[in-house]
């Protein structure tokens, strides 16, 4: 069982404070990483954040509540994008040059398993329940799906033409995976592993995000400047807001209310209140920023910046508009989504596999 010290730093992870605080959407703090780093995820408790650095071959593993790395680990070829279980027990990493997937376990800091997948693997994303790991391989057009239990690729789903963001709703059933090369969004089945719909979006869509209760998908459009946003009742793009130069990565805050967008060329993340869906605020982080994930509770982002090799830490504002969230209460209060410890009372759910942004290169 935890301590008293262990269960403090767990509280302190969930809500994402480390070692500054501010009150509005703000950098307060910069931690240096390995070469290059492309994606990022949050474990589902909040004390660890992963880092994929695509020079270095190596996965950065950051102390949420220090914001310092603690390990670094050796992986694949080129890693790119990252997911993590929704115990927490293991990091899937998506290896570009190598056409596999790393598995790491938590507790060593180690990889206990590759996994062969498609050609020129991207994005990664894990389901929910923690049993399966979906993962777009850009060159072949394909999605692997990796059985967890097995740690092998057990099918392969045909999507569009030069798949990197993926994504998996709240309830499992449906993946979306964005297809940079044919502007468009793969809706697929996870109970048949196939292509069920297809919807056009902007130009060179790349990251792909899902709301918590599932009922919209944010994309970003690189060449667009824009976020398309896809109602999942019917499929189809209902708003595109326009956002920052070169949007790539794109994650959804815990309660819904907001969606940041990191635009690559403007070193900026882009900050979209959902109702409305209008740019609320724009916040200037480091070199080339691509991939997002926000801590559990969403008080805070973590932003990894690929030219300067840094990962930038966000204070989220408690308050959006007139709507304010508070880190108060531990008990109840909200919904408790697939794999997850329930909710806290002003910080959304902790449903699922933590937080995990999508992004492109």
């Amino acid at each position: 069982m935890f301590g008293v010290t262990s269960a403090c730093a767990m509280v302190l992870g969930m809500a994402g404070i480390g070692a500054g605080t501010a009150a509005a959407d703000t950098v307060i703090d910069t931690i240096p990483v390995g070469g290059s780093p492309i994606g990022v995820a949050v474990n589902p408790f909040g004390f660890r954040a992963y880092v994929a650095n695509d020079d270095d071959d190596s996965v950065s593993v950051i102390d949420t509540v220090t914001n310092t790395v603690v390990d670094t680990v050796t992986v694949g070829g080129a890693p790119n994008m990252l997911a993590v279980t929704p115990d927490g027990s293991r990091v899937y990493v998506a290896n570009n040059d190598d056409d596999s997937v790393s598995v790491l376990n938590t507790v060593t800091n180690t990889v206990v398993a590759t996994v062969t997948v498609g050609d020129g693997p991207f994005g990664v994303a894990v389901s929910p329940d923690g049993s399966r790991v979906y993962v777009a391989n850009r060159i072949d057009g394909s999605v692997s799906v990796i059985d967890t239990g097995t740690n092998t690729e057990i099918d392969t789903v045909t999507v569009g033409d030069g798949p990197r963001g993926v994504a998996v709703s709240p309830d499992g059933s449906r993946v979306y995976v964005a297809n940079s090369v044919d502007g468009s969004v793969s809706v697929i089945d996870t109970g048949t592993n196939t292509e069920i719909d297809t919807v056009t979006v902007g130009a060179s869509p790349r990251g792909v995000a899902v709301s918590p209760d599932g009922s919209r998908v944010y994309v970003a459009n690189r060449i667009d400047d824009s976020v398309s946003v896809i109602d999942t009742g019917t499929n189809t793009e209902i708003d595109t807001v326009t956002v920052g130069v070169n949007p790539r990565g794109v994650a959804v805050s815990p309660d819904g209310s907001r969606v940041y967008v990191t635009n690559s060329s403007g070193d900026t993340v882009s900050v979209i209140a959902t109702v409305g869906n209008t740019v609320v605020d724009t916040v200037a982080v480091g070199d080339f920023p691509l991939g997002v994930a926000f801590t559990p509770l969403g008080l805070r982002a973590y932003v990894a910046n690929s030219d300067d090799d840094t990962v930038s830490v966000i204070a989220v504002d408690e308050c959006l508009g007139s709507l304010c969230f508070g880190f108060g209460s531990l008990v109840g209060g909200g919904s408790t989504g697939s794999g997850g410890t329930g909710s806290l009372v002003g910080g959304g759910s902790l449903g699922g596999a933590g937080s995990a942004g999508s992004a492109g290169s």
